[in-house]
């Protein structure tokens, strides 16, 4: 059987692609699930490398991909079994850089072209942050095309001495839906309220992992400045991590308006019932959480850092990251202004309508795939 190039569509030998998937932050899983079902659609063949917790969560297999199991370490063994799963791949793509690290170790000595999407920056500081750099330089260096979830994400591979580094915006998958067909969003949105305790109170959420750079402790320090508001609102952090006992110190020994209800698998009714959803970190590149807020109309104060500006346009309030008071005044402007918050919510709406779809994601990264599998003119 004569092999025939993947963009044929009548080719008898389809385009095999190996995924790769490290850790896997939901944001890269969702969109390791999107890609995988939208190129098994296409009839490309899919194998994706993920450690089996992560398929399980996702249901990788249910996109028509094959799953291999390839743990999250990067000693001989899992390399190993990735240079396995590779064997008769046209092209690998790995999402993450510890993931991408594992698949350019798996590749040596093998003419397969590497795609690696940076979907995020690691955090590090003082030894590590060197050790993070050779990581991203020796991961920038090794891949045929680096792409970049946002502008800032493509400059920062070009600076690692990526050779071809271009914006890839991943979608955000289709809304988890708020409401279930037997109850009304408003009957939810109370119960929600009511199970916070915020009924008679403005309710501002915040969602992620409980860590220095997602800037909770400046968003405590905001809450102070609500204190003398009437009614007082109710600042609820949903996520877990290493800084919760340090957070709770402090909102029990300030007597914060804020709770930290933990990790929470009903985000989407969080969002339905806030009033305000706050972003207050120090870098992001396409936050899931400012997708989310927009697609469920409901006002947005975020950090104008990373790719925070390029996703949200005029749709969100902008705050500097670290900046406690500009926080709380912008948090409180919005409480007392219901007119700007419909404004918002309008253009949130219109933003979201801008994002790429999943199929514009898929076809993006497909005619990749194709430039690079392409038989080459001698």
């Amino acid at each position: 059987m004569s092999h025939v190039s993947s963009h044929s569509p009548h080719g008898q030998t389809p385009l095999h692609t190996v995924q790769v998937l490290g850790g896997g932050s939901a944001g890269s899983s969702a969109h390791v699930r999107s890609l995988a079902a939208g190129l098994a659609a296409r009839g490309v063949r899919v194998t994706v490398c993920a450690p089996s917790d992560a398929a399980t969560a996702y249901d990788l297999t249910g996109t028509g991909a094959r799953h291999v199991h390839v743990p999250r370490r990067s000693d001989p063994a899992s390399v190993a079994s990735l240079r396995v799963a590779c064997t008769d791949a046209d092209l690998v793509h790995a999402h993450g850089l510890h993931a991408a690290l594992r698949a350019a170790l798996a590749l040596t000595g093998r003419r397969i072209p590497l795609v690696v999407t940076w979907h995020t920056r690691a955090h590090a500081e003082g030894a590590r942050a060197h050790v993070l750099r050779a990581l991203e330089r020796r991961v920038a260096k090794a891949a045929a095309v680096v792409l970049g979830t946002s502008s800032d994400l493509v400059d920062r591979a070009r600076r690692r001495g990526a050779l071809d580094a271009r914006l890839a915006p991943v979608t955000l998958p289709t809304p988890r839906a708020a409401a279930r067909d037997d109850e009304e969003p408003d009957g939810l949105r109370h119960k929600a309220r009511a199970e916070l305790g915020a009924v008679d109170r403005p309710l501002i959420v915040a969602v992620g992992t409980l860590e220095r750079h997602r800037g909770f402790d400046v968003l405590l320090d905001a809450s102070r400045a609500w204190r003398h508001l009437d009614p007082l609102p109710l600042l609820v952090i949903a996520g877990e991590g290493p800084e919760r006992a340090e957070l709770k110190r402090r909102i029990e020994g300030e007597g914060l308006p804020a709770r930290l209800v933990g990790r929470r698998d009903d985000v989407p009714e969080l969002l339905a019932a806030a009033d305000l959803v706050v972003l207050p970190s120090s870098w992001e590149s396409r936050s899931v959480l400012a997708q989310e807020a927009l697609h469920a109309r409901v006002p947005l104060v975020a950090t104008a850092v990373g790719g925070v500006p390029e996703l949200v346009g005029d749709a969100a309030e902008l705050v500097p990251y670290g900046d406690a008071a500009a926080l709380a005044t912008a948090v409180a402007r919005l409480l007392a202004d219901p007119e700007h918050r419909e404004r918002l919510k309008d253009k949130g709406t219109a933003q979201a309508a801008t994002w790429p779809t999943e199929d514009e994601t898929v076809t993006q990264v497909l005619s990749v795939y194709d430039e690079l599998t392409q038989p080459r003119a001698m």
